[in-house]
């Protein structure tokens, strides 16, 4: 099948690791031009750089931290279409929060509820309304949000994660039903465990502390520990939700949008 990617423009906040990285890449190895967002200035140096030498695509870093205000957004979003020209869309795969989000209610002050308010709902929502303009100017884009899997049965300890998560999801659905008639989709991705740089750095330590293999330490935790009963045993890797998002982007999926989709190896929730 022949690419619909290829030569196109995306802009991926949250693209210098993890999933952002990973969808980054799958779009770089069918030719499209990535801008890469991220508050390290260094590592997302390092990954366009790393981009670019590989795939001989344009690939650009755009330091920035949405979290901050819509002025830091409608920057760093003006300095990529600068760089890498109109975007065809744009994934924010940011939200992670795990300072004041990821702990039980009664632990929660109005401090951290306000910092998890702007890390995991405004990082999200500042990036949209600042490339919407461009889009409805061209008369087309997507639009690829990162939510969780755990915004159908939140975890009792991280109740204010799955909660902003879920104000992520219907936001989605928001732009979806607003701005479809502008020929634009919206669409949000609900991943479970994923096994990125931070959880992959676990697994010796699991195995050391269960006397297990290496290879099934993770997974141990995860059911045994954790109690995540996962069809498929596993988490994911960055780069199959990174695919996934790639998809979505490409503008192949014309009839979808407003969609929550699920990519958790099967969880039961």
């Amino acid at each position: 099948m022949e690419s619909t990617i290829a030569g196109k423009s995306f802009l991926i906040v949250g693209g210098t690791s993890g999933i952002g990285l990973a969808a980054a890449t799958a779009l770089a190895e069918q030719g499209a031009r990535v801008a890469l967002v991220g508050r390290n200035a260094e590592r997302a140096h390092s990954a366009a750089e790393s981009l670019a030498v590989t795939y001989g695509v344009r690939a650009v870093a755009v330091p920035g931290d949405c979290s901050v205000n819509q002025a830091e957004a409608d920057r760093f979003v003006a300095e990529a279409i600068e760089a890498i020209g109109p975007v065809a869309g744009l994934a924010v795969t940011t939200g992670t929060d795990l300072e004041h989000s990821r702990r039980p209610l009664d632990q929660m002050t109005d401090g951290d509820w306000a910092a998890a308010f702007e890390d995991l709902l405004m990082g999200t929502v500042r990036p949209c309304m600042a490339v919407l303009p461009h889009l409805i100017g061209q008369g087309s884009g997507a639009l690829v949000t990162t939510a969780a899997y755990s915004v159908r049965a939140p975890d009792r300890a991280a109740i204010p994660y799955s909660t902003f998560k879920a104000a992520v999801a219907l936001f989605t659905k928001g732009l979806a039903r607003s701005y479809a008639g502008n020929g634009i989709q919206a669409n949000c991705v609900c991943p479970g465990a994923v096994e990125t740089a931070a959880l992959h750095s676990l697994r010796q330590h699991f195995a050391d502390e269960k006397g297990v293999p290496y290879d099934e330490a993770l997974e141990r935790v995860m059911t045994e520990d954790w109690e995540l009963d996962i069809a498929m045993k596993r988490p994911a890797q960055p780069s199959e939700v990174g695919e996934l998002m790639a998809f979505l982007l490409s503008g192949r999926a014309r009839y979808l949008t407003g969609a929550l989709i699920n990519i958790d190896g099967g969880t039961n929730f």
